[in-house]
């Protein structure tokens, strides 16, 4: 395992009305070992930070790490 770091991320999605922030400015860390669950209502940014998580997204502003990468 590696310790994973979201720090400042902001991921935004263009909507017809214009643009909608989907996270904006998240910093979390998950240490090395550690489990955590995200919990929240539908379109609180949930699956959408595990897509950043697993690079599948990219976000407008932060960084994400995995193990210093």
């Amino acid at each position: 395992m590696a310790e994973v770091v979201l720090d400042g991320v902001t991921k935004r999605f263009k909507t017809r009305g214009g643009t909608v922030d989907a996270i904006a400015d998240l910093s979390l860390t998950i240490g090395d070992g550690e489990f955590i669950v995200l919990l929240g209502p539908t379109g609180a940014g949930k699956t959408t930070t595990l897509r950043l998580v697993a690079a599948l997204e990219t976000p407008e502003a932060g960084r994400v790490s995995i193990g210093g990468i």
